[in-house]
């Protein structure tokens, strides 16, 4: 569920194909998302599920999976 949520978000801010986004994807080197795209994708995924990811967070996340660990974990807290 959540993976199919951030899957979503950056399929439609990379444009990239749904099949090239799995949970061992590197942001940067698989989807060659720069820096700028990865500020819109945690943006998008901030408003999406409803939480504030601080900077020092998000500049931790290279994979997808990475991304849908972390939103897990703030769920469940």
């Amino acid at each position: 569920m959540t993976f199919d949520k951030i899957r979503d978000i950056i399929v439609e801010q990379l444009s990239v194909d749904e099949s090239a986004v799995t949970m061992d994807t590197n942001l940067m080197k698989d989807l060659e998302a720069d820096s700028l795209d990865a500020v819109e994708i945690i943006m998008a995924i901030e408003e999406e599920f409803m939480l504030e990811i601080p900077d020092e967070d998000a500049e931790k996340f290279q994979l997808v999976g990475d991304l849908v660990r972390y939103v897990e974990e703030q769920e469940e807290q």
